[in-house]
């Protein structure tokens, strides 16, 4: 089934003409996760987004199914064991997207260090055990001279060694659109640039839907529902004012993460790496090699600013890159080295209301040295079956324990998980993180049908690929290389068929019918552009260059090029105006200048 413009107005006209089982608002991938289960299952269900799909928080992560081994510092053992098992999950129905990738873990001795080599060791040893890693995945320690081996520009002052462990990297937008796909496919109506304005009341006083608008259009319309559900992340309080007899309090506070790109010349590691600030600040930071570039972060900030529009101040880029040109001396990585760059906001819940699958709970917690040596001591017996499994908990349960004083620091601030109902009957599902969307929306599922008599047999949604997701998960690299044969029998190069095999997972052979050749466009990106407006709805040329793929941000080189013969493309194809034409090349015109950090560039060059 086409997903398309097309199909966008024919599903506005026909979502007010029923009454929906579900609506769900937000086009995160939380309310993506939510919609595709919904749909599955059979409910009649409609996903409004104001922007486009994944525009907010769920393209601006690390773009890692992170596992979480840094909360084992404090033995959050039940956080690390349901963070590695979802992931597990979500890296089976969506094979194509979460990719194995070991990570680097140096380890410094340096006041606030998060682990040493014992601890990091047990910590791993644990992790593995949680993870079910075995085999080639399974994590080992290196001295420090095969550290400086493997990233030879690492700082030597204080390197004792490092570990390395099982992660994933993740491509999160695309992981929406996937989801947001299967849910179109499974019958849901799903509308980007569609904007809640008002939350609706039956007679009783309980919610009956929303008023909209279609923000292309300007057209205002009403969707009527049974169950509403609010996913929007950290719109969420935003949402529940447009409720004027939602009775629950405020419970956001997003914090703001960062991150920078450079090219793989100026910083080159082979592997990601998760190393501690060196600031004694209770961070770590991430530099991971993608594509031909190397990206880092992340910040965390609390945010109070436009929740649309968050940016990349110089005070961020001044922290990143002090900490990355101290680890890294010989990079010497300034302002005009950064390519490429974003900002996004983490949907962190005040006061955890509900599950924390990643770890802290709500305090800056510490245990006494000597408490975490009993627990380590305690956690390496377990590992080698010397003790058992209620000896661990009840070290954990002893440990000494002191909260801090003063205000919360952001980073501890915890990423667990709320699902709550005001008395109207708002559902609202906040917070989380990206590697546990499925099993938030499973829960969400399970109160939903609830609401609805139980009148649905849910899917069991472990076992339901996403779109794109129909391969082998136990085989993905031969999967993706017998795909991507396919394209290299319709002209493409060893190198682009494997990007289209990667991006488009089990849908490459759909996206190989669509063999149009557009001007300026090489084979690969008419193909790519070709499937994104008929069957991933994309509406403007950010869209597609931020969203659908990864050309800001990775893949900068070949933009400019590109820009021109997108816009011409996609000026036919929508029939714009002159005005609309210009109006949609201003807009990416300003993305890629904000991406590139022009105005922080201008500035350094007027001082």
């Amino acid at each position: 089934m086409v997903f398309s413009y097309k199909t966008r107005n024919e599903e506005i006209q026909k979502v007010q003409d029923e009454e929906l089982d579900l609506l769900v608002i937000g086009g995160g991938i939380t309310g993506a996760g939510v919609a595709v289960q919904a749909a599955a299952s059979g409910m009649k269900t409609a996903l409004v987004e104001m922007q486009d799909f994944a525009e907010g928080t769920s393209s601006r992560s690390t773009k890692l199914v992170h596992g979480g081994i840094r909360y084992l510092k404090t033995f959050d053992v039940e956080v690390v064991n349901d963070t590695v098992k979802e992931r597990a999950n979500v890296q089976h129905i969506a094979p194509h997207i979460p990719k194995p990738d070991p990570m680097l873990l140096p380890i410094y001795d340096e006041a606030g260090a998060t682990f040493n080599m014992f601890s990091a060791k047990v910590a791993m040893d644990l992790y593995d055990r949680l993870a079910g890693v075995t085999g080639k995945f399974a994590n080992y320690t290196l001295n420090k001279s095969e550290v400086l081996e493997r990233e030879p520009q690492l700082e030597k002052e204080g390197l004792q060694g490092g570990g390395v462990y099982l992660d994933f990297r993740n491509n999160d937008s695309r992981l929406v659109i996937e989801n947001i796909k299967k849910a179109h496919e499974d019958g849901a109506r799903v509308l980007n640039k569609v904007k809640v304005v008002k939350i609706t009341h039956d007679q009783q006083g309980m919610v009956n839907g929303a008023d909209v608008q279609d923000v292309i259009s300007g057209r205002n319309f009403h969707i009527n529902a049974k169950v509403v559900i609010n996913t929007s992340g950290p719109w969420t309080d935003e949402v529940r004012d447009l409720d004027k007899k939602d009775d629950l309090s405020d419970q956001m506070r997003p914090t703001k993460g960062v991150h920078l790109v450079v090219d793989k010349e100026k910083l080159n590691v082979p592997q990601p790496t998760y190393f501690d600030t060196g600031e004694n600040d209770g961070r770590m930071i991430f530099v991971v090699p993608r594509e031909d570039k190397t990206y880092f972060g992340t910040t965390d900030t609390d945010y109070h600013g436009d929740l649309k529009h968050p940016k990349v101040t110089q005070e961020d880029v001044d922290y990143l890159l002090r900490i990355v040109n101290r680890r890294y001396p010989d990079a010497k990585i300034g302002l005009d080295d950064i390519e490429a760059s974003w900002a996004g906001l983490r949907p962190l819940i005040t006061a955890n209301g509900g599950s924390d699958y990643n770890g802290g709970g709500g305090g800056s917690e510490k245990l006494s040295d000597e408490s975490f040596n009993k627990v380590v001591n305690t956690t390496k017996e377990y590992l080698e079956d010397d003790a058992k499994r209620d000896d661990v908990e009840k070290a954990i349960q002893e440990a000494d324990s002191a909260q801090d004083s003063g205000e919360v620091d952001p980073s501890q601030i915890s990423r667990g998980s709320s699902l709550e109902e005001a008395s109207d009957g708002l559902v609202t599902l906040s917070g989380g993180k990206i590697t546990d969307y499925r099993l938030m929306a499973e829960g969400a599922l399970k109160k939903i049908n609830e609401k609805l008599d139980s009148q649905f047999d849910l899917i069991d949604s472990k076992e339901y690929p996403v779109s794109g997701g129909d391969i082998d998960p136990d085989n993905v690299d031969e999967e993706i290389k017998k795909l991507a044969k396919q394209a290299q029998d319709k002209g493409l190069n060893e190198k682009d068929a494997l990007y289209l095999a990667n991006l488009y997972g089990s849908n490459l052979p759909t996206v190989l019918t669509y063999d149009e050749p557009i001007k300026g466009l090489s084979q690969r990106d008419s193909f790519s552009l070709n499937y994104a407006l008929n069957e991933e709805l994309v509406l403007t040329p950010v869209d597609y260059f931020l969203r659908r793929t990864n050309f800001i941000l990775f893949i900068r080189d070949e933009l400019d090029a590109l820009e021109q013969p997108v816009l011409d493309k996609m000026a036919e194809f929508y029939q714009w105006s002159d005005e609309e034409k210009a109006n949609y090349q201003k807009e990416l015109a300003e993305v890629v200048a904000e991406s590139d950090l022009k105005e922080l560039k201008e500035d350094e060059y007027r001082e």
